[in-house]
């Protein structure tokens, strides 16, 4: 009978201080997420928000991270009890809110998140449990080691940040820059003016309260200026952003190349 307790290699690495890199799955592939294992990477986050995934490829991403240290994160569609459970029951470390905008909102979401008495969280047998061979040691253990984390990526969650940090079980928020320089009217740019020091200003506040924060690199120069802000969780890139930018990388000096005559 299975006997190990679940744990989260990802609140291991945060607490120790230092910064954590992770990959976006955005395709159905979960050569993908097995890729990121072998790489080393600290993190997956497999995105049900944008895209065609669905639970089954999200099943497919957990199972290719088994054995790894590689901690498991699904970006649900909605901060809703039906998507927070169901990406729990299947084996994520945790879960990625999006468009939090109050505390009230989050403090909902960790009691979809939490078993009772802390929370209501419906008692399944499904595969984070083991398929009910590991019951005790999952429930025991699930309720400290689950991450429930918020992205901040509106300009409301911005102005109740300070209530948001203060929510009861809290270890790390993730930003949307997009999103949020859209939310403050600024169209189609990742930091819009004024975007970069207010993500500047709540992270701050966030690690005065012990709190990790993390965001997508856009440049390799961009993910070393985030861990000396002291980012905690900085994404590398999506799937398809990162073979983007290698195959731009690629394609232009050959553009760019004189043509050949033919001929020997």
């Amino acid at each position: 009978m299975p006997s190990q307790s679940f744990s989260n290699p990802l609140r291991r690495k945060l607490k120790s201080g230092g910064s954590t890199i992770g990959l976006w799955a955005t395709l159905e592939s979960a050569t993908v997420t097995e890729v990121a294992a072998e790489l080393g990477l600290d993190w997956v986050c497999v995105d049900m928000e944008h895209g065609s995934l669905g639970y089954r490829d999200v099943v497919d991403h957990l199972r290719a991270a088994k054995g790894s240290d590689l901690a498991m994160i699904v970006r649900v569609p909605t901060a809703s009890v039906d998507t927070i459970k169901r990406a729990l029951d299947l084996g994520a470390h945790g879960v990625l809110l999006p468009l939090i905008r109050t505390a009230d909102e989050l403090a909902e979401a960790f009691v979809h998140a939490r078993y009772p008495p802390s929370g209501k969280r419906g008692l399944g047998h499904e595969r984070a449990l083991r398929w009910g061979m590991a019951m005790e040691s999952y429930v025991a253990a699930s309720n400290e080691e689950t991450m429930v984390i918020p992205v901040i990526e509106t300009a409301d969650a911005s102005s109740n940040i300070a209530d948001i940090l203060a929510v009861p079980g809290l270890e790390a928020i993730f930003f949307g820059p997009s999103d949020l320089s859209q939310s403050f009217g600024h169209l189609a740019v990742w930091e819009g003016p004024g975007i970069a020091e207010d993500i500047l200003r709540m992270q701050q506040l966030a690690a005065a309260r012990g709190i990790a924060s993390g965001v997508i690199g856009t440049s390799a120069d961009d993910i070393a200026r985030r861990r000396e802000q002291g980012f905690g969780m900085i994404g590398l890139g999506s799937d398809v952003g990162l073979m983007i930018r290698q195959l731009r990388a690629a394609i232009e000096p050959f553009r760019a190349a004189p043509g050949k005559s033919a001929g020997y």
